[in-house]
C-alpha cells in the first residue's frame, strides 16, 4: 500500500527560516460533527531566528527566544560559551566599531548581530582644563557605558589612547559598571577643573583588519536606526518583545533631532530614549504637560526645563528644536 502525506507533513515541520520569521506548529485541529463549521485556527506565533558572530571573528551562531537586551546577550554568550559580562555592545550588519550601527531597542528581521567583547584594559590620566571633556556617552542596556563620540579639538581628543567604543569601567578607581549613561555623563561633568583624574577603559577585542583604528563617528541623519525590513523586533525593558512597523520618516527625523538635543544638553546619545520622548511629545498638548509626563516616567534623568521645551518644539512645531 502506497504511503501518502509524508511530503506534506515534512513541509509543515520544516526548519525555521534562516533569519527572521518561521512558524511554530500549533496543536492538531479537533474533529467536528458533519455540518458544523470549524472555528478559524489561531494564527501561528512567529518564531524569530537571528544569525550572530563575535565581532573579532567566530563561527556563525543562531539565537532566538529573547525579549530584551540582557536576554539577547545571554543567548549570544551561550552560543559562544562565554560570560554575558564579556559583551560590551553589539552592532548590526558590520563587525566594525561603527557607532551608527549600534544595536538599540529594535532589530530588523534580516539583521545580522555582531557582539563586541572585552579586550585590553587601559588607564589614562586626564586633567579637566574646561567644563566639557568632549565625550558623548551611551550604554548597552546591560550595565556598560561606553564612548559613542569624541569631539574634534576636545580634551579627550588629544589623548590618543582613548577611542570610540571604549567602555568606561571606573573613574578614579570608583567602578561605574551598572550605571546608566546619563549617570556617567553627570559624574564626568561634576569633576572639578585642574584636578587630574583617572579613567579605566576596556576596549573591544579587535579583528586583524581593525587593529590600529581609532574610530570617530560623525553626525548622521540615520544614526542609531538600522532596519533592513518592513518590520522590526522591538525589545522592551518590561514585557514581551513585539513586531512593529518601521517608524515613519517624520518619526525618524523627530527622533534624530531629540537625540541631538540629548547630546547637546546631557552629553549622551540614546536613540531608543529619543524615540520614547517623541512618542510622549506627540501625546502632550504643551511643553509643560510633556515635562510632567517625562518626570513621572523618566524622573531619574532630571531633564532641564529648557531641554523639555526644545524637545516639544522639535516634535510638535514645524522647524522647532535645534539644528
Amino acid at each position: 500500500m502506497r504511503r501518502v502525506g509524508r511530503r506534506s507533513r515534512q513541509a509543515q515541520e520544516g526548519s525555521p527560516m534562516e533569519n527572521g520569521v518561521g512558524q511554530e506548529l500549533g496543536t492538531p485541529e479537533p474533529a467536528f460533527a458533519e455540518g458544523t463549521l470549524a472555528p478559524r485556527p489561531p494564527r501561528a506565533r512567529p518564531r524569530l531566528v537571528f544569525h550572530t558572530q563575535l565581532a573579532h571573528g567566530s563561527p556563525t551562531g543562531r539565537i532566538e527566544g529573547f525579549t530584551n537586551v540582557k536576554e539577547l546577550y545571554a543567548k549570544i554568550a551561550e552560543v559562544f560559551s562565554i560570560s554575558p559580562t564579556e559583551i560590551l555592545f553589539c552592532t548590526l550588519n558590520t563587525h566594525k566599531v561603527d557607532m551608527q550601527k549600534l544595536l538599540g531597542g529594535q532589530i530588523g528581521l534580516e539583521d545580522f548581530i555582531f557582539a563586541h567583547v572585552r579586550g585590553e584594559t587601559k588607564e589614562v590620566e586626564v586633567t579637566k582644563t574646561e567644563d566639557a571633556l568632549g565625550l558623548t556617552i551611551t550604554d548597552n542596556g546591560a550595565g556598560y557605558a561606553f564612548i559613542k563620540r569624541i569631539k574634534e579639538g576636545s580634551i579627550i581628543n588629544r589623548i590618543q589612547t582613548v577611542c570610540v567604543g571604549d567602555s568606561i569601567e571606573a573613574i578614579n578607581d570608583q567602578t561605574i559598571v551598572g550605571c546608566r549613561h546619563y549617570e556617567v555623563a553627570r559624574m564626568l561633568r561634576e569633576l572639578p577643573r585642574a584636578q587630574p583624574f583617572t579613567l579605566r577603559l576596556v576596549q573591544p577585542k579587535k579583528a586583524f583588519d581593525m587593529i590600529g583604528q581609532r574610530t570617530r563617528s560623525s553626525k548622521s541623519p540615520g544614526e542609531g536606526r538600522v532596519v533592513s525590513g518592513k518590520e522590526t523586533l522591538r525589545l522592551r525593558a518590561q514585557g514581551p518583545a513585539t513586531l512593529e512597523e518601521e517608524p515613519s520618516p517624520f518619526e525618524e527625523e523627530a527622533a534624530r533631532r531629540v537625540d541631538d538635543l540629548l547630546e547637546s544638553y546631557m552629553g549622551i546619545r540614546d536613540s531608543e530614549l529619543a524615540s520614547t520622548m517623541v512618542t510622549a511629545a506627540k501625546e502632550s498638548p504643551s511643553a509643560a504637560q510633556l515635562a510632567r509626563d517625562l518626570d513621572s516616567v523618566l524622573g531619574e534623568f532630571a531633564f532641564p526645563q529648557e531641554f523639555v521645551a526644545e524637545v516639544w518644539a522639535a516634535v510638535c512645531q514645524p522647524g522647532g528644536g535645534q539644528e
